[in-house]
């Protein structure tokens, strides 16, 4: 368990998950909470890293920094996704376990399973068959950054662990118009299309493939659980173990919103992955289970960005 006092580092702070992560540990009480941003680290640089990890020597590691994107900026750029990302998660790891880290956390992505991977996925199909093309790159990144974990606690007796969630949304979130996630994407755009008056909205896709959301301060307090109840070199899971299908989400979030026009569907955009839902009995076994209903978090979301202008223009 960690002690209330502990030295913490949350890496990516400023993101959606790291911001709910500094949340949910200050309001468990914990104290003494160690933050950096971008122009103050950046972890991409690994003799930065080294000594800032040096210099602080923090007792436990929260390892929510990355590059996201959704599938257009993955499309774009995937050299840019695997080597950012792997090489700030893999400074931050070494560096943990260089300086004597009691514990890391490493959050991956449900991207790290098979494209066509049994549903719901469980923990035990990671690299049982090939990826989703169209988030390769972050995947491999996301896979090479748990099993560092994972080869440290063989070779070095390190306690390193991960969890992997599903789909995120919530405060903080990226509302960008084409470089976000589903769910932020649908909210800017009923947003703007209730407020221009439009008759109709345009999605991507056919609207049929099935996915599950989580809101991430439930993910940060999992997060916290995991750190001070689980140790194992297998990841975990993080979800709901519900899901829905883009256009049941589509018409809930434009219920949410108040937009009360014609959703029409772009067939030409891809889908994506037919279906992403996690088997999230390990982490029900351990003792933890989330808390806010998918609608009640969409509002959550949507206050969250009327609330804050200047990420809408993300």
């Amino acid at each position: 368990m960690m002690n209330k006092d502990a030295k913490i580092f949350v890496a990516g702070h400023r993101g959606m998950v790291g911001s709910a992560i500094v949340r949910g540990l200050e309001s468990a009480g914990y104290t003494n909470i160690i933050t950096r941003s971008h122009s103050e680290l950046n972890l991409c640089r690994q003799n930065d890293v080294e000594d800032f990890f040096v210099a602080e020597k923090p007792d436990y590691v929260f390892l929510a920094a990355a590059k996201v994107g959704g599938i257009v900026a993955n499309a774009e750029a995937p050299a840019d996704f695997l080597y950012d990302n792997m090489t700030l998660e893999m400074n931050v790891i070494h560096s943990a376990w260089q300086n004597g880290c009691k514990k890391l956390l490493f959050l991956g992505s449900s991207c790290i399973y098979p494209r066509m991977a049994p549903q719901p996925m469980p923990e035990s199909c990671l690299l049982t068959s090939e990826l989703e093309k169209t988030n390769e790159a972050y995947a491999l990144a996301k896979i090479s950054g748990l099993k560092y974990c994972e080869y440290l606690n063989k070779q070095y007796g390190t306690d390193f662990i991960s969890a992997m969630p599903t789909n995120l949304y919530g405060p903080n979130d990226n509302y960008h118009p084409t470089h976000s996630h589903v769910l932020p994407a649908l909210i800017r755009r009923f947003h703007e299309a209730k407020e221009a008056g439009l008759a109709q909205v345009t999605c991507w896709g056919t609207g049929s493939p099935l996915r599950e959301f989580l809101y991430v301060d439930d993910l940060a307090d999992a997060c916290i659980f995991l750190m001070n109840n689980y140790s194992g070199n297998e990841t975990v899971n993080v979800g709901t173990g519900k899901e829905l299908s883009i256009r049941e989400l589509t018409e809930l979030t434009a219920k949410v919103i108040g937009y009360e026009g014609e959703i029409l569907w772009d067939s030409d955009k891809p889908d994506g992955t037919p279906r992403k839902l996690l088997d999230v009995s390990k982490l029900e076994k351990l003792g933890w289970k989330y808390k806010t209903e998918l609608e009640d978090g969409i509002r959550l979301a949507y206050d969250d960005f009327l609330n804050n202008p200047m990420r809408a223009e993300r």
